[in-house]
């Protein structure tokens, strides 16, 4: 069992963050062990070809047979608006003595996989090269939709402080986890034991990839916990595209909702994975609306993403003010 203990200000002190490198890192027990997150089985099959070009020595060895993975790729994020390049930024500047003790701290001294032998600074920067090719090919279309789920879960949390106070909101975040007067316990499967005092707050961090609350493999690391977000159950479930009657009949279901969705940018994998079609029905559609002066499409990086035109938007939420009189 972990034990967290708040004291004065610290009990004042406890936050929500939302971290990229988090979800990126702990989404590899999914690859390791499928069957142990069946409601991820529609996302790992909708990245299986895109996997084939990632460097699968170094992203398997970040995990071993327990799920654990080393403390320094679960940083405490700063914030719920953290993003991944921040993060790997600072990942590049770790002590490489850290690196060193959190993956023997994973896998043993002795018994370190190939991909994560030698130099500690070869290894990290193998490593961060990994973790950027996953993001992009992997996680970065879909990511848009993983936040607004962990978003929506600290809204709740939140509401819940406010309405119920500090121990109803620690004793939802799963069973593992209450509080104790002034003390947050975390009831762990592992034989990981340690007591030790928030130094300036408690950082709770919701996640799709985990299953029970976690918590820093040492001691010495800021005080976090991950606990598993809620409504992970309905992320990768096809979502119908609603349309005013009337614009449904003039440009058909589809491409009339996806006009009306595209208020906010959204890549054609994004769209797939959120309807349950694939890629190629997608981008016949937003081609269409695109040549028909509905939609624009930006570059951004490897993606392009589509939003609504000012014609797109007045045909959705048309003004009566602005046609001739």
């Amino acid at each position: 069992m972990v034990r967290y203990e708040l004291v004065g200000s610290d009990l004042a002190d406890v936050r929500f963050a939302i971290s990229p490198l988090n979800e990126v890192v702990l989404s590899l027990r999914a690859w390791r062990d499928p069957g142990r997150f069946p409601l991820h089985l529609r996302w790992v099959r909708s990245v299986h070809e895109s996997r084939s070009a990632l460097d699968h020595e170094t992203l398997l060895a970040l995990t071993d047979a327990r799920l654990w993975t080393p403390d320094f790729l679960n940083p405490r994020p700063a914030s719920p608006l953290t993003r991944l390049d921040d993060e790997l930024a600072s990942l590049a500047t770790i002590d490489p003595a850290l690196v060193a003790r959190d993956l023997r701290a994973v896998h043993g001294a002795g018994s370190l996989p190939r991909a994560l032998r030698g130099p500690a600074p070869r290894v990290l920067s193998r490593i961060i090269d990994a973790l950027a090719g996953y993001w992009r090919r992997c996680f970065a279309p879909h990511w848009p939709r993983m936040r607004a789920l962990l978003e929506g879960d600290v809204t709740f949390r939140a509401r819940q402080i406010s309405k119920h106070g500090l121990a109803a909101m620690f004793n939802g975040l799963s069973p593992q986890v209450r509080l104790v007067d002034a003390t947050v316990e975390v009831r762990l499967r592992s034989r990981l034991r340690y007591t030790r005092g928030t130094n300036g707050g408690l950082t709770l961090v919701p996640s799709l990839w985990t299953i029970n609350a976690s918590t820093p493999i040492s001691e010495a690391e800021p005080p976090m916990i991950i606990y598993a977000a809620r409504g992970v159950a309905t992320l990768w479930e096809p979502q119908p595209l609603a349309a005013p009657g009337a614009l449904a009949a003039l440009l058909g279901a589809v491409r009339a909702g996806l006009l009306v969705t595209l208020e906010t940018p959204a890549s054609s994998t994004e769209l797939a994975s959120r309807l349950g079609v694939t890629p190629t029905a997608i981008n016949q559609h937003l081609r269409a609306l695109r040549d028909g002066g509905l939609l624009v499409g930006v570059r951004d990086g490897r993606s392009v993403l589509y939003r609504r035109s000012p014609l797109g938007d007045h045909l959705v939420a048309p003004d009566p003010a602005a046609w001739p009189g």
